[in-house]
């Protein structure tokens, strides 16, 4: 009795078994913490040179101008757009990776992620290729159907969707393999078509990655420019996003980039502080 109930106990003050509270408390080795302490500053400096020099007086008049308004109400749909389209085709693609079994299934997987380290100006070129009007699969879109993408809102959405998809992939592929399979094997043996029980037991389980990737997703789309000025341009109100209003605005009004700047760090920030208890383990 005394050995069990003291386990605990004798666990944590075992020499290979050091109380977590402990080891956080531990000292840091100068070696590292100069260095960590450079790459801290490395990342805030230029976000801190932003808030120092943005003109807070003349900010409002500048958030409030028609088109700031513009850029941001077309990214703001676009992004959401392109994050409904990921998530239509992104989900089951993930699916497929994640429980089925193909010849080819690693090297599958390497192409979703390629536009993960594609330049996004490439990507922009190879949306061009494949779907613009003398594209392989654009001039068919323009001669059967009367559809042109580039240079276009649905262009936009089209590019934000190619560069995002990957990022709900990634997650949501990484929580079905974490997911238990006995709950949809314990489905199919209650009478359960495969698609029932993923539509009944497997989207519930996953929905907190679904919910992680639509978000990233939404996100990278909100933040996208090279494959976006190269496969739909930059026209005001119909495919300037906030990235390329920022990029425009920074040649003739350098206060309106900022303005637009500080609006895509607040939503960064507040997509970091909502996937906060997504990424990090309780202490």
């Amino acid at each position: 009795m005394t050995l069990l109930g003291t386990s605990d106990t004798a666990a944590e003050t075992l020499p290979g078994r050091p109380r977590r509270g402990r080891v956080r408390r531990a000292g840091i080795p100068l070696p590292l913490l100069l260095p960590a302490l450079a790459g801290l500053a490395f990342l805030l400096l230029p976000l801190l040179a932003l808030l120092i020099r943005t003109p807070w007086r003349t900010l409002p008049d500048q958030l409030t101008s028609p088109e700031v308004w513009q850029a941001l109400r077309l990214s703001l749909v676009t992004a959401t757009a392109a994050t409904a389209v990921s998530l239509v085709l992104g989900v089951p693609l993930a699916w497929l990776l994640a429980r089925t079994d193909f010849p080819g299934r690693s090297v599958v997987r390497a192409l979703v992620t390629l536009p993960l380290v594609l330049p996004p100006v490439v990507g922009g070129v190879a949306l061009l290729l494949a779907l613009g009007r003398n594209g392989v699969v654009g001039r068919w879109l323009d001669a059967w159907f009367g559809i042109t993408l580039p240079f276009t809102t649905a262009g936009v959405v089209v590019a934000e969707a190619f560069v995002a998809m990957p990022f709900l992939v990634i997650s949501v592929e990484g929580t079905l393999r974490a997911a238990d399979p006995r709950y949809e094997e314990a489905a199919a043996t209650l009478g359960a078509s495969r698609f029932t029980a993923f539509r009944r037991v497997t989207l519930p389980l996953i929905a907190p990655g679904i919910a992680a990737g639509a978000v990233l997703a939404w996100a990278r789309a909100l933040g996208e420019f090279g494959a976006t000025i190269t496969f739909a341009g930059n026209f005001p109100g119909r495919t300037q996003t906030m990235p390329l209003a920022v990029y425009l605005a920074l040649q003739n009004d350098p206060a309106a980039a900022i303005a637009l700047s500080l609006v895509l760090l607040a939503v960064s920030v507040a997509v970091l502080a909502g996937l906060r208890d997504r990424w990090m383990t309780a202490s």
